[in-house]
């Protein structure tokens, strides 16, 4: 990797990797954006104006090059495992959008294919690359809440439009896979990799054939408990409360905050409700420097079963969640 530069390619054209991670990628100082590819020509040369590379017609032709040393994969779950294990059989390293996989076994069989190759594969979850999620942890640690006895982590948003690919059974879709696993990294993040599913509920369209909702129950070995609830069937809402034995502290805008915005932790205890103001983070830029640290240093220390490790419990938690629900009904 000449001059300690990451040479990164797309493979795909989302529209929310327009909004977030290509920007990033764009402006890494240790990365080069070389190319990006779609499907289609005309869109594969629109994106790869704005962001300053090259236009590539089709994922495989973007994969055969030998100037790209990693990819990034923005592509919708179900086609994970084709494309990031092509990625992997080309000797690129991966970030794929989340969620990484559909289940378990698409995820443990994309990890033992780079575990095998020496190649690091990463999960897109942005935000726990924010200073407010460091913040959070500091309180706990200084004992400012006690100790910790519950997380409520909440996601959901408004109906989505006609079409959309989250509507899509056969391309991943569905409220789990698209809010409720924030909830999810979340509980890891906050309970640590030990954390299990008790119980679930998913809410299914039969018109769309897909969950719209659901809540999950989660706890710890030593009996912490966390309340995940998600859907796209209503108001806005975008937060975690950790709930501890003397106080609480609560984010708002805890998975999406954007890089202009000053997030507000709110800290209660018994005889004080106080909220700070935390600094703006760029939670997109945060995560690329990582990657692109990462590969460079090719996996030193063993760095690269970090990610690894995270993508198989996540995607573990994902099934026990779908297998709760199945056995609630």
């Amino acid at each position: 990797m000449t001059d300690r530069v990451l040479r990164v390619g797309v493979v795909g054209c989302a529209a929310i990797a327009r909004r977030t991670t290509l920007p990033a990628l764009a402006a890494d100082p240790s990365v080069r954006l070389v190319a990006v590819a779609s499907r289609s020509r005309a869109k594969a040369e629109d994106v790869a104006r704005a962001f300053g590379c090259e236009p590539v017609t089709g994922y495989a032709a973007l994969l055969d090059r030998d100037d790209i040393d990693a990819v990034y994969v923005p592509l919708p779950p179900a086609l994970h495992p084709e494309w990031v294990g092509r990625a992997l059989a080309a000797g690129k390293h991966v970030l794929a959008e989340k969620p990484f996989a559909v289940d378990e076994k698409s995820a443990a069989d994309l990890v033992a294919a780079a575990r095998a190759a020496g190649l690091l594969l990463m999960e897109n979850f942005a935000f726990l690359h924010h200073g407010q999620h460091d913040a959070v942890r500091a309180l706990v640690d200084e004992g400012a809440i006690g100790e910790v006895r519950h997380l409520t982590a909440e996601f959901g948003f408004p109906p989505l439009p006609d079409g959309d690919i989250r509507h899509d059974p056969a391309l991943g879709g569905g409220a789990l896979l698209d809010a409720g696993v924030y909830t999810l990294r979340a509980a890891s993040l906050y309970l640590g990799p030990r954390v299990a599913v008790h119980g679930a509920v998913l809410r299914t369209d039969p018109a769309l054939g897909v969950d719209v909702a659901g809540a999950a129950l989660a706890a710890d070995p030593g009996g912490r408990t966390a309340q995940l609830t998600f859907g796209f069937d209503r108001a806005y809402r975008c937060a975690t409360t950790l709930w501890g034995s003397e106080g609480s502290i609560a984010l708002d805008r805890a998975f999406t905050a954007p890089p202009g915005l000053r997030p507000v932790l709110r800290l209660t205890r018994q005889d004080l409700v106080e909220e700070r103001t935390l600094p703006a983070g760029h939670q997109f830029a945060s995560l690329i420097a990582r990657f692109a640290r990462t590969a460079l240093d090719g996996g030193a220390d063993g760095a690269f079963e970090g990610p690894a490790e995270d993508i198989l419990r996540q995607a573990a938690l994902v099934d026990a969640v779908r297998q709760a629900a199945d056995t609630g009904r």
